[in-house]
């Protein structure tokens, strides 16, 4: 294998289980360590608008619908998802942060916020442009595979 493939993939591996085993480790010290890591993608994926499906959020997490059921059926018994019936068609039904799911959601996302601004901290211009290139080109890959 090429050095340059070889030195990218480790680097991507570390990332990737270091990113996993802060938010986990932050998680369980934290006033949210009721919550698992699929539970916090859960809340991340449904967002702060309220206005999403669970057909909606399922696809985005690339889950069945029955399984997302199940993940926002404890998500509502811990306090941070609400289902919402539409107004104009009862069969329709939104999900949306509680109070708890929203103060999660930003807490979480102050610390992405952070994670990128130290990431991109020391880069030049360029360097953010190729960044920015790269990731998009890895996440075209990885969307392939579901």
């Amino acid at each position: 294998m090429d050095e340059k493939i070889t030195i990218v993939n480790s680097q991507l591996v570390k990332v990737f289980n270091d990113i996993l085993t802060i938010e986990e480790t932050e998680l369980k010290k934290s006033d949210f360590s009721d919550l698992s890591i699929k539970e916090m993608h859960t809340i991340e994926a449904i967002g702060m608008g309220g206005n999403k499906t669970t057909g909606e959020v399922a696809k985005e997490l690339s889950i069945t619908v029955g399984t997302l059921t199940v993940a926002i059926n404890n998500l509502v018994k811990k306090g941070y998802v609400d289902r919402v019936r539409s107004e104009s068609d009862r069969r329709i039904v939104r999900l949306k942060l509680t109070n708890r799911g929203r103060l999660f959601y930003r807490v979480h996302q102050h610390f992405h916020k952070k994670m990128v601004e130290a990431v991109l901290e020391d880069m030049s211009e360029e360097e953010k442009k190729a960044l920015v290139k790269g990731l998009s080109s890895l996440h075209h890959f990885l969307k392939k595979y579901h």
